[in-house]
């Protein structure tokens, strides 16, 4: 299946993306088709440096099947080609760990609720008259 993703670049603690066509077996610093573009998200969101596109081979790729990541199919959102990806819920991202562990500790053991035992055991008896009978 090919992808659009991002193809890590930079130095230490100045990474560069280069937005490209690859197959989703190859490693992300790996093999490539093509080369669509760039992120740099170092710059602030506001200049246009922060992101370098080539819009026709986009639309190229993508009407072949290619799926791009959700990073990638947010920056093609942000430019207008196609519709932001729906974003996910996850509450407890905000919350740090040392914090969440503590949740977690301080919770009351919750009561379990006894269950009928009569229900589960004539299924059972069944299954092993079946098995004799065979």
């Amino acid at each position: 299946m090919l992808k659009l993703r991002l193809s890590m670049g930079g130095a230490k603690k100045r990474p560069i993306y280069k937005i490209v066509v690859a197959d989703s077996r190859f490693p992300r610093d790996g093999r490539f088709i093509e080369k669509l573009g760039f992120f740099n998200p170092l710059l602030p969101k506001n200049k246009k440096e922060r992101i370098g596109i080539e819009e026709k081979r986009v639309k190229h790729w993508l009407s072949k099947g290619a799926q791009p990541t959700i990073r990638v199919a947010r920056i093609l959102g942000e430019l207008g080609m196609m519709s932001m990806p729906v974003q996910g819920n996850n509450p407890k991202k905000a919350i740090p760990k040392k914090d969440r562990k503590k949740e977690t500790k301080t919770e009351a053991p919750k009561t379990e609720t006894p269950k009928t035992e009569a229900k589960t055991e004539a299924p059972k008896t069944e299954a092993k008259k079946e098995k004799t009978k065979k």
